[in-house]
């Protein structure tokens, strides 16, 4: 369908112009590039919602409730990127703009492909396309940071490669005259028939590989340095949408290893993961010194969360986890950013630098409290709603025990943010000043409003749509 086209080509062709354009047109072309896109994502979205899936290119792209799930968070978030980036931008405008949406369009073609090996080059793309973008800045931290993100990312991808080998290896050995052996849709429809042995190693290289994109521990060590040297814009995209896609890629074998293997596999592989996440977060969130490593860290743990989530499975374990995803893709997009605005009126990422933030920038520094509020999954949020359901589908699947861990390393982490965040919003500040005009906030905002409607009163088509995804993911 021409809409999914459309929606590629629009941050593609924007990549390529911005490349050539300069000054304040760039500006203007990168605002109109980034608006349409959301536009184009969201309009895909309800396609999806109306017709069950979009196909284009003779099924090579195909969008469904999962994808077009991933596509709407990946509009949303990238838009409120975009809004702040001519902040960042304004040194070089010539090399962040065009990274940045060549770094959209690699995780809108990874959610949108029916093809695995496809999605495999994309996600490998979305690397290579933030890289440049994490050293943006051209620091000794910043290249430091680079580097061992790219790295360790493309170790892991290779190990992703190797699973997907041993899947197509798989399939051709039980199907060889198959059409679009790697085809997502022709991998499930075969999957009952395919070697129960094969798969399950194939799905460790890949649970491995795509973990290292997703920051599941102990795969994680490339992220806290990442995220806290790349520019605002570049961490709210990494933090809220970047780490989701590994979780997608994910997604899209598990299906495929519970019909060939049976579900015990993956759930047994997800839990541990997750619980080890969660685990390594609480430990370095107890008494952090670093306010972006801070957001980091805690990234690790709610996609720990997400992995539990999708190990105890269950309409409510399935359904928790997707709802996780989209929540803290908006409260961990809506604190980078205004980590950006912190930092650039406090000269520091460190948190000892940091005091009297209600003070000194009331606007900046209320978001801030609200959002931490929402992050630490507090109601009415939509995090806590989503974590209750985790945790209520951990404790009906009858993993008891491992419940309770997880929900005390969670309390440990909490207490951990709790201790930090009144260091940071009093006190006194020296110096007034360094905030911006009110309405810049208006998209923030915004953002902390669906996570509020997400925890206090579900929007018409949310539990649909979490029941289609469900529908996808299930065996």
């Amino acid at each position: 369908m021409t809409l999914l086209i459309a929606l590629l080509a629009t941050p593609l062709l924007a990549a390529g112009l911005l490349a050539v354009t300069r000054d304040r047109l760039a500006t203007v072309v990168h605002g109109v590039a980034a608006l349409v896109t959301a536009t184009l994502a969201l309009g895909v979205s309800v396609a999806v919602v109306r017709e069950t899936s979009l196909e284009a290119l003779d099924g090579l792209l195909r969008a469904d409730a999962l994808s077009a799930w991933m596509v709407a968070l990946i509009g949303v978030v990238a838009a409120l990127a975009a809004f702040e980036a001519p902040h960042y931008a304004h040194a070089a405008p010539h090399r962040f703009y065009p990274f940045f949406h060549l770094f959209v369009f690699t995780m809108l073609l990874a959610v949108t492909t029916d093809d695995v090996g496809f999605m495999w080059v994309a996600v490998e793309g979305t690397t290579l396309a933030s890289v440049f973008l994490v050293n943006f800045e051209r620091t000794r931290a910043s290249l430091e940071a680079s580097y061992k993100y790219v790295l360790i990312c493309s170790v892991g991808i290779a190990v992703a490669f190797l699973g997907t080998v041993l899947i197509y290896f798989a399939d051709v050995a039980q199907f060889g005259g198959a059409e679009h052996v790697l085809r997502w849709t022709t991998l499930r429809r075969l999957a009952p028939g395919l070697s129960p042995r094969t798969v399950e190693m194939a799905f460790v290289f890949l649970l491995v590989g795509y973990g290292t994109k997703a920051g599941l521990a102990p795969m994680h060590t490339w992220l806290p340095d990442a995220h806290s040297e790349a520019p605002a814009p570049v961490s709210a995209m990494m933090s809220g949408i970047l780490l989701a896609i590994g979780v997608y890629a994910i997604l899209r074998f598990k299906p495929i290893v519970d019909l060939a293997a049976g579900p015990a596999v993956a759930r047994r592989l997800l839990l541990g993961l997750g619980l080890a996440s969660i685990a390594v977060a609480a430990a370095f969130l107890w008494n952090p010194r670093n306010y972006k490593r801070m957001l980091a860290y805690s990234s690790v743990e709610h996609l720990g969360l997400v992995s539990l989530g999708l190990g105890f499975g269950g309409p409510w374990g399935i359904a928790g986890a997707m709802l996780h995803i989209a929540n803290h893709a908006l409260a961990k997009s809506v604190l980078f950013l205004l980590s950006g605005r912190i930092r650039s009126a406090y000269a520091s990422i460190e948190i000892d630098a940091v005091r009297g933030l209600l003070a000194r920038l009331p606007v900046t520094g209320s978001l801030f409290f609200a959002a931490m509020l929402a992050l630490m999954g507090l109601p009415p949020f939509g995090l806590f709603v989503s974590e209750v359901m985790i945790f209520g589908a951990g404790f009906a699947s009858g993993h008891i025990v491992l419940t309770v861990v997880a929900l005390g390393l969670v309390v440990i982490a909490f207490a951990g943010l709790v201790r930090t965040l009144p260091r940071m919003l009093y006190g006194e500040a020296a110096g007034r000043g360094g905030e911006r005009a009110a309405w810049t906030a208006a998209p923030l905002v915004a953002a902390l409003v669906l996570l509020l409607m997400t925890g206090l009163a579900w929007p018409p088509g949310l539990a649909d749509a979490l029941a289609g995804i469900a529908g996808v993911i299930a065996p």
